[in-house]
């Protein structure tokens, strides 16, 4: 790549977002952040990381957010705790799309995001079925639960979402590119991502 590129995967549960994310910052040669977002910002709170993986169970409801008010500091505003998390994530995720290129999963970073430059945000989705299937087999979910796992895992993503964005999950529009994972194998979504990535 000729300049910085930052490249934001939304994912439906067992679409395989962090494999693909994980895969295309390989083959770009640039930072992968995940998880890593949480241990980030729980070094930089001195929180427990717990309350950054918990986050978007405890959202609910319509708040719009203006990210202009983005601060590390855990003690202002007076907003309920799971708001405060949010800020703080979302100064994290600006820190480190600011360094340089780099592959983000999750997070709501399409919308932090949105107004930085040289950004591409995808969107993975697949039948309810293979993501079923991949969450047996790849994350070890029990059987009779991996469907009901599925569902209310995209349902706290999308609640946690639009709580904080006031957008809506999965809409075309928030994105620049949407795929489906159940149409061909993950390596060749890869592919696809690359050569867009290359083109913008």
């Amino acid at each position: 790549m000729n300049k910085n590129k930052i490249i934001t995967i939304s994912r439906q549960y067992g679409s395989g977002g962090r494999i693909v994310g994980k895969l295309l910052a390989e083959r770009l040669g640039i930072p992968f952040y995940d998880n890593e977002l949480i241990s980030l910002a729980a070094e930089k709170t001195g929180l427990s990381r717990e309350c950054f993986v918990n986050a978007e169970e405890t959202s609910a409801g319509n708040l719009f957010l203006s990210l202009t008010t983005l601060t590390p500091s855990m003690e202002s505003f007076g907003l309920p705790f799971n708001e405060k998390i949010f800020l703080v994530q979302s100064q994290i995720i600006k820190e480190v799309a600011e360094k340089g290129s780099c592959v983000i999963v999750g997070r709501s970073a399409d919308y932090v995001l949105s107004d930085m430059e040289n950004c591409v945000h995808v969107f993975l989705q697949a039948d309810l079925k293979n993501r079923i299937d991949r969450a047996i087999t790849e994350y070890g979910l029990p059987v009779k639960n991996a469907e009901s796992t599925v569902i209310k895992t995209d349902k706290r993503r999308a609640n946690y979402y639009n709580y904080f964005t006031g957008l809506k999950w999965g809409k075309a529009e928030n994105y620049d590119l949407i795929l489906n994972t159940s149409r061909m194998d993950l390596e060749k979504i890869v592919d696809v991502i690359e050569k867009y990535v290359s083109l913008v």
